[in-house]
């Protein structure tokens, strides 16, 4: 659907055709192939990710150690979009741990564990059972895990990669887009099943 959408609107009259030219065959010089992969591609991700990942991780920080009236800069925000998450099936900690992880995906759910146990740095638990009751405490329902993982699927890709687009397509305007249509494609998908779920629970 948003294929067929973006071809009729954005991408009107955009060639669609993909020409693959191959180049003469040379006998690989593995030397060479190894040090611009690791310069050309390797560096470059690690690069992206330390600039990206050094100034979030003080971002978070400071969200968690830094508060106003005793409540922490992370619960407020949690709570100014607690309303919006509920809508999604989930609650504002989840959402508030989605927008902080645009860094890197992996550190969402430490962010969220640092929320629920209303620790000051990122929480690292290796006992997915431990995990499952510090969750289940904090009020997740099945409904709450299918939401966490459809928007996880579908929400905008890491900063790292929204990086290596901007670098490819030399646009921030396809940058953006890349960042808002998956976003907007999980919110809308989230909110759906948070409304049929509670339709058959009317039911």
């Amino acid at each position: 659907m948003i294929s067929k959408l973006l071809s009729k609107t954005i991408l009107k009259g955009m060639p669609s055709s993909f020409v693959l030219e191959l180049p003469p065959y040379r006998k690989p010089q593995f030397g060479k192939i190894l040090v611009r992969s690791i310069f050309d591609r390797t560096l470059f991700v690690l690069g992206r990710a330390i600039s990206v990942a050094a100034p979030a991780g003080l971002v978070i920080w400071l969200f968690a150690n830094i508060g106003i009236n005793g409540e922490s800069l992370l619960n407020i925000i949690a709570n100014f979009l607690n309303p919006f998450a509920q809508l999604m099936g989930l609650d504002g900690y989840i959402l508030t741990a989605f927008i902080l992880g645009i860094p890197a995906n992996e550190i969402v759910l430490p962010i969220i564990l640092m929320c629920y146990l209303g620790g000051n740095s990122l929480v690292n638990l290796e006992d997915t059972f431990s995990i499952g009751q510090i969750l289940i405490s904090h009020g997740w329902t099945i409904l709450t895990a299918i939401n966490v993982m459809l928007f996880t699927v579908l929400h905008y890709p890491c900063a790292t990669t929204l990086l290596t687009i901007k670098k490819e397509t030399g646009s921030w305007k396809w940058t953006a887009l890349s960042f808002l249509l998956p976003t907007i494609c999980g919110i809308v998908v989230c909110m759906l099943t948070n409304l049929v779920y509670h339709m058959f629970l009317i039911l």
